[in-house]
């Protein structure tokens, strides 16, 4: 709860410090609105007595001071409404850029991998609405709480008796409350059958998938088994409904109840001289509004209730950043040349949650100005070694070193800014072409000249030329975008990869999957050709992880990878000439592959 108080004042803070006024507004209207609406049944009272004993001057003050609190009453909560809506805005215009700030922030990738993560983390970075609207909440729950002790004290005045009717009003609030869980619960029971019939819609509506359906002749069937799902899913979410349905009826009949019988003892009071038709009059209009101040009551703070999954995932995402932000970071500027080269030393990586180790004692040494090869199997830990290098992840054992520099010794976002990638799982950014490639090296972002160069490297300058505005054509899907194949976001990809001019590490992680035999082949040979040149100007490493091993026979170095453990390192030559070896038994089962 301290943490909950700690973050509401926070949020007012900010609220204050962006909107002083606003907020100002908010927490004096909700003061007057509580006076205003303890005012209007005092005023209503006066007036009936006044008409009552005949005394014109107070039934008319009475008249006019109930109309002026309806009417301030009504005015003032719009002004809250709008108040609040602006402040949250407020709010929440500092609260995502934080949050952004957070996720990117992070070294690593494990919050961005990992489901149970990306759960909290979506739940954060959607919820900041949820989050930024919480402290009024809180506010109104506040008002709405000095609101009801306000119409308690006039109801006692009038009998204790009436106070019963509090208990009468919180029965059918609390009857909606576990309707709406029984509600929830048929949800929630319903949930995979939601998900499979809209899976179903969705599987015959999208053209990717619609294809293999109308060749198949499977759209009736398809249409059957999710109308069936939807039959099933309204059948139990009706009952569900019509049960919540019951528990609010029984919950009103209390309320009437409870109204009937302190009625009935305000009227008995007034007819025996102990009360007069003023006290009746308001107690009728204080006992109707109660179950809506209740509600407004309850409301607000279940609706705070409702924000503590955004606001749970938000101090988890804060704390996770803040431990990262803690550990030991490295201060070092990356070489402006590699002279030794990149040393793995008893390296070994578990992916947390898991028994098996990705990587399991790796130690190799890699020459500066070398292309190496990583090859195995899938799993075999080819770009788990690569995300290392990259310092994606911090090796559980071991070490890696940078010219004999331990590599966590070096700052991060230095050792990236020496690093070009192109990985198996390439972003689609829908931006302009230019752009989409510029980014590969930021302070170029605009360079026509580079992104031409990088372009060409890629082997996509025809792609670019087919494009309706070249370089400034937007790609994706989106309105007014050209939507590229998977190879040639590919290309796309590559030549981001190829902006920086001066790497210390150049990764090529499966960079040709979605291309054809030719292209790949103009691929390789375009860049083991900049490998070269990267070799000579900075000693650059080129890492190819491919599983195509026709593709990696002029790697300088081919390391082989199975089940985690590095199990053989050499040249081809060497490599395919060893009795029993991993690598020549692999390769020869895909050359005879493609050779039939």
């Amino acid at each position: 709860m301290r943490r909950y108080l700690s973050l509401w004042a926070e949020l007012l803070t900010i609220a204050w410090r962006r909107a002083p006024h606003g907020t100002a507004v908010v927490l004096g209207s909700s003061l007057l609105s509580v006076a205003a609406s303890a005012g209007a049944v005092l005023a209503l009272r006066a007036v009936v007595d006044g008409s009552v004993h005949g005394t014109l001057s107070t039934a008319l003050a009475g008249a006019v001071g109930a109309a002026v609190c309806y009417g301030a009453n009504a005015a003032l909560q719009g002004v809250i409404w709008d108040a609040t809506m602006l402040l949250a805005d407020k709010t929440d215009v500092e609260l995502r850029p934080r949050i952004q700030r957070w996720i990117t922030t992070v070294e690593g990738l494990d919050h961005l991998e990992r489901s149970d993560f990306l759960d909290r983390l979506e739940n954060a970075r959607m919820g900041t609405w949820l989050i930024s609207i919480s402290p009024w909440q809180i506010v109104n729950a506040v008002r709405s709480g000095l609101q009801l002790g306000a119409t308690l004290l006039i109801l006692g005045s009038v009998s204790p008796w009436l106070l019963f009717l509090l208990p009468c009003a919180a029965v059918p609030v609390w009857f909606d409350h576990r309707g709406k869980r029984v509600v929830a619960a048929g949800e929630m029971e319903t949930a995979e059958t939601f998900r499979l019939q809209r899976h179903l819609f969705r599987l015959a509506s999208r053209a990717t998938s619609s294809k293999d359906i109308k060749v198949a002749g499977a759209e009736q069937e398809i249409a059957r088994r999710q109308a069936a799902h939807w039959q099933e899913l309204s059948r139990t979410r009706q009952r569900a409904r019509l049960r919540a349905a019951f528990w609010r009826f029984g919950g009103w009949l209390v309320f009437a109840g409870g109204f009937i019988g302190g009625l009935t003892v305000v009227t008995h009071q007034a007819a025996h001289g102990h009360g007069t038709s003023g006290d009746v009059v308001m107690a009728v209009a204080i006992a109707s509004g109660l179950r809506q101040t209740v509600q407004q009551a309850v409301g607000s703070a279940v609706g705070t209730i409702g924000a503590r999954t955004a606001i749970e995932s938000y101090f988890w995402l804060r704390d996770y950043a803040a431990t990262d932000s803690a550990r030991t970071v490295g201060t070092a500027c990356a070489p402006a040349c590699l002279r030794q080269g990149i040393d793995f030393e008893n390296v070994s990586y578990r992916y947390p949650g898991t028994d098996r180790l990705a990587l399991d004692d790796v130690t190799v040494h890699i020459p500066a100005g070398t292309v190496v090869a990583i090859v195995g199997e899938y799993g075999s830990g080819k770009t788990t070694l690569v995300k290392l290098l990259v310092k994606f992840y911090r090796p559980d054992d071991g070490r890696i070193t940078v010219d004999g520099m331990d590599l966590a010794r070096i700052d991060t976002a230095d050792w990236r800014s020496r690093t070009s990638a192109a990985f198996q799982d390439f972003g689609r950014l829908e931006t302009t072409a230019a752009e989409g490639v510029g980014i590969g090296d930021l302070p170029y972002l605009t360079d026509r000249e580079r992104i031409t160069r990088a372009v060409r490297d890629a082997d996509a300058t025809t792609l670019v030329e087919g494009l309706p505005m070249g370089l400034d054509t937007t790609l994706g899907s989106g309105p007014g975008g050209v939507d590229l194949s998977e190879g040639q976001w590919q290309r796309i990809a590559l030549a981001r990869a190829a902006m920086r001019e001066d790497p210390l590490v150049f990764v090529l992680d499966e960079p040709t999957a979605s291309l054809d035999a030719p292209s790949e082949q103009a691929i390789f040979e375009r860049y083991m050709a900049r490998a070269r040149r990267l070799a000579g100007r900075t000693g650059a490493i080129t890492v190819i992880v491919s599983h195509r091993f026709s593709t990696v026979t002029g790697a300088d170095l081919i390391l082989v990878l199975q089940q985690g453990r590095l199990v053989e390192a050499g040249t081809h030559a060497e490599l395919e000439t060893r009795d029993r070896g991993r690598y020549a038994a692999l390769y020869g089962i895909q050359a005879r592959a493609y050779t039939r």
